[in-house]
């Protein structure tokens, strides 16, 4: 994200989603509909730069209302208690001159209340000017959590072994930002 400044993450162009196993042998995908973030960019010392992104916790959606029910319930998200889940950045590492290069984003994540730190591993995707003239810049992260440290350990063992909801979860965003 070129040049030093504030950039806001854009919802209507950035996905954050999550993949976990059900059953062991399927994967279940969902996402997260409203979120809001904001990216403090510093070119010339990318390890000065941050990350900060809220999301509503009752916004997930994995295309099955019932389920959907269940992750916002206490066995999982709790959303009552716990309507956010954020993450703030602490430490960028490497950096993201040209498309393509890889760096990597270490911050706390509190779901549930509770709060991990965790690196994003991500990739600068580019930039560019919109059709409105606004300048856009966008990146890829992932990274993958075992959802137990966050107190998310609602499970059923199966008949035949194994257990019905996976444990590590695979998060994926593709953030899209509009310089301020």
């Amino acid at each position: 994200m070129a040049n030093r400044g504030t950039w806001q993450i854009d919802p209507a162009h950035t996905t954050i989603e999550f993949a976990v196993k059900h059953m062991m042998f399927t994967t279940v995908r969902g996402r997260f509909k409203q979120f809001s973030g904001t990216i403090e960019a510093d070119e010339e010392h990318p390890d000065r730069s941050s990350v900060q992104v809220e999301i509503d916790a009752a916004s997930i959606d994995t295309g099955v209302a019932d389920r959907d029910t269940h992750l916002k319930s206490a066995d999982f998200l709790e959303v009552e208690k716990h309507a956010k889940i954020t993450f703030r950045s602490k430490r960028v590492e490497g950096a993201a001159a040209k498309e393509g290069d890889r760096f990597r984003v270490t911050g706390d994540l509190t779901i549930r209340g509770t709060t991990m730190e965790v690196t994003l591993d991500a990739t600068y995707e580019g930039r560019g000017k919109d059709p409105w003239g606004k300048e856009r810049a966008g990146a890829r992260a992932t990274a993958e959590l075992d959802r137990r440290q966050w107190g998310l350990m609602w499970n059923q063992a199966l008949e035949t072994g194994g257990i019905l909801v996976g444990n590590n979860v695979k998060i994926e965003a593709e953030v899209q930002a509009v310089k301020a």
